[in-house]
């Protein structure tokens, strides 16, 4: 059962579940806030915790709000796609071939076999994605684990919702957005950092933000820049 938290023009949607802690989340793209509560919980306890958060509650529906997003990618002819921060326009040739895909100086060629669907040209361009950039991660990788004193035991390439990247300190892994091969190359060397950095400090504290500032000084124009640009257009399902 459902219970509802009014809090001014904030609705928090409250569950009670058989755990320990209480699980406060805002969900894109719209903000929807949810509350998941141990059983014994009092209403007025759970309550108080999320006035409590009500400030972080309004930054993190102001940063989904905000997000931009791209229009949805058709894959037909002359159609905009970036790569590395830079507009090429796409084409596309039907040949009874395995599908591949091909860059010139003005072009992604995208081949692929007739009749194919929008669904597989998008899946033909993701794994080109990924293949350019599995080749320019693990340069950098080793680049920063010199610098930085730190291993990475590996890194995933995922198709993220709201973020560009994560990190898990405890697996000495990273993982970085599929999107990011859209963007600068520099940019991609932010995330890149920043992630790592996190295998010395888990946390955004101030010893990270003293750490960033020591090895990656324009960390804050990157990161600036990074948020301006927008992230894959999804279909999300509330």
């Amino acid at each position: 059962m459902t219970e509802t938290i009014q809090l001014g023009d904030i609705t928090i949607a409250m569950t009670r579940k058989d755990i320990k802690n209480v699980h406060l989340s805002v969900h894109p793209p719209s903000g929807r806030v949810t509350l998941v509560a141990p059983l014994a919980t009092r209403p007025e306890v759970a309550r108080a915790y999320a006035a409590s958060k009500i400030g972080w509650i309004r930054d993190q529906q102001a940063k989904l709000l905000g997000q931009a997003r791209e229009t949805p990618r058709q894959f037909v002819e002359r159609e905009s796609h970036y790569l590395w921060g830079r507009r090429y326009l796409l084409s596309i040739v039907e040949k009874d071939v395995k599908p591949f895909v091909r860059l010139d100086h003005r072009r992604i060629t995208l081949t692929v076999r007739p009749g194919s669907s929008p669904a597989k040209r998008e899946e033909v361009m993701q794994e080109w994605h990924r293949s350019l950039l599995h080749e320019a991660v693990p340069p950098l990788i080793r680049k920063w684990e010199a610098k930085l004193g730190v291993d990475v035991a590996g890194y995933f390439l995922q198709r993220m919702k709201t973020k560009w990247g994560g990190c898990n300190p405890r697996h000495r892994n990273i993982r970085l957005n599929t999107e990011l091969v859209k963007k600068p190359k520099d940019l991609l060397e932010y995330v890149v950092v920043h992630e790592m950095v996190h295998l010395i400090e888990p946390k955004h504290s101030e010893r990270f933000v003293a750490k960033m500032t020591e090895y990656y000084p324009t960390w804050r124009d990157a990161r600036a820049e990074l948020n301006e640009l927008p992230l894959a257009a999804e279909n999300w399902i509330e």
